[in-house]
C-alpha cells in the first residue's frame, strides 16, 4: 500500500512526525497525539450555526443608532471578514490538509473547514441584512479586489499558500498570525461596539467566531512546537512582524476618525500586543512589549488565566457533548 500523500526531498528535515508519509494516516485509531485529539474534541463542542443568531435588533441599530461614520467602519471589517474564512480554507484544502500525514490533525482540519464555511455565511449574511445598495455590496464581497487595504492583507496570506519554497513551518507560523493577528482588530472593533450594547446579533457571532479562530490559531501553535525543525527564531520574528504591520496599515485606512474609547493609536497598541502574544505561544519572546489598551478585551486576549485560546468550555458548547470521553482536554500550556 502507498503512503497517503507523497513528498518530495526537499523539506524531508521537516517531516518528523506530523508529515511523514505513512500508511498510518488512513486509521483513526488508537489515538497517538491526545493533545491534537483534545483540540479536535474541543472544536467539535463548539460547533454552531448562523441559525442560532437573531439580527432583528441589528437591524433596527444599524439604521438608526450608528453614525455614516460607524457604519461605513464597520461596513470594511464585514468586507474583510467576508473573504478571509474563504482564503484561510484555500490554504487548508491546497496545502495543509494534505501536507499534514496525522489522523488527528486531519480531523481537525476537516471540522475546521467546516466551521469556516459557517463564518463565511455568517458574514455574507450579516453583509445582506446591513447593506442595502446592492452595489455597495457588491463592492463589499469583492473587497480583496476592490478595496485596497483589504487587498493587501488577502495579498500577504495568497503569497504564502502559493510560495513553494516556503518550509511548512514558517507557512504555520504565517497562517497563525493570519488568524491570530489579521483578525485581532476587526474582532476587537466588534467586542467595543458590543460594550455599548449594540448590534446584539452580530456581536453575539463575532464571540463565537473569535472563539473558533482563538482555536485554530492555538491549534497551530501547537503543531509547531510538535515539529522536530522549525525555523530560526529571527524567521518567525520576521513573518510576525511582517503580518503586524500589514495589520496596522489596514487599521489607519479604515480608522481614520477617533470613535469613543478607540483610535487607531490604539488599535495599533492592541495589534503589536497580541503579536507578542502569539509569538509566546510560539515559544519565543515578545519583540513590542506592548500593554493591552483596551479592557473590554481581557476576558479575549492571547494571554491570561482567561486565555480564550486554552478555555476548555464556552458559552455557547453543545451540552455534555463527549463527556463519554476518558480524554479530557487539558488548560495547561503544551507548548
Amino acid at each position: 500500500m502507498s503512503s497517503c500523500a507523497p513528498h518530495s526531498q526537499q523539506h524531508v528535515a521537516h517531516l518528523k512526525p506530523l508529515l511523514r508519509p505513512t500508511d498510518d494516516c488512513l486509521i483513526l485509531f488508537p489515538i497517538k497525539y491526545d493533545s491534537i485529539w483534545s483540540m479536535y474534541k474541543l472544536a467539535q463542542q463548539s460547533f454552531w450555526t448562523v441559525e442560532e443568531i437573531d439580527l432583528a435588533k441589528d437591524v433596527v441599530h444599524w439604521h438608526t443608532m450608528l453614525t455614516d461614520a460607524k457604519r461605513s467602519f464597520f461596513s470594511l471589517v464585514l468586507a474583510f471578514f467576508a473573504a478571509s474564512d474563504g482564503i484561510v480554507n484555500e490554504n487548508l484544502l491546497e496545502r495543509f490538509a494534505s501536507e499534514v500525514q496525522v489522523p488527528e490533525a486531519r480531523c481537525f482540519y476537516g471540522f475546521q473547514i467546516m466551521i469556516e464555511n459557517v463564518h463565511s455565511e455568517m458574514y455574507a449574511l450579516l453583509l445582506e441584512t446591513f447593506v442595502e445598495d446592492s452595489g455597495q455590496r457588491s463592492h463589499l464581497f469583492n473587497a480583496i479586489h476592490s478595496i485596497p487595504c483589504v487587498q493587501k492583507k488577502a495579498q500577504w496570506a495568497l503569497r504564502w499558500i502559493a510560495n513553494k519554497q516556503a518550509t511548512f513551518p514558517e507557512r504555520l507560523v504565517a497562517f497563525s498570525a493570519v488568524e491570530g493577528i489579521f483578525f485581532s482588530s476587526s474582532f476587537a472593533s466588534i467586542f467595543w461596539i458590543k460594550k455599548r450594547g449594540l448590534l446584539p446579533g452580530f456581536t453575539l457571532s463575532n464571540e463565537f467566531i473569535s472563539r473558533d479562530e482563538g482555536l485554530h490559531t492555538n491549534f497551530a501553535c501547537l503543531l509547531f512546537q510538535l515539529l522536530d525543525v522549525r525555523p530560526p527564531d529571527a524567521t518567525t520574528i520576521s513573518i510576525i512582524r511582517d503580518a503586524s504591520e500589514v495589520e496596522k496599515m489596514f487599521v489607519h485606512e479604515i480608522l481614520p476618525t477617533d470613535l469613543l474609547g478607540m483610535n487607531a493609536k490604539l488599535m495599533c497598541q492592541y495589534v503589536d500586543f497580541v503579536a507578542d502574544r502569539l509569538l509566546l505561544a510560539l515559544g519565543l519572546s515578545k519583540i513590542f512589549f506592548a500593554t493591552n489598551p483596551f479592557d473590554f478585551m481581557e476576558m479575549i486576549s492571547l494571554a491570561g488565566k482567561s486565555n480564550f485560546f486554552e478555555r476548555r468550555v464556552s458559552d455557547y458548547s453543545l451540552a455534555n457533548f463527549g463527556t463519554h470521553s476518558q480524554r479530557s482536554f487539558s488548560t495547561a500550556v503544551e507548548f
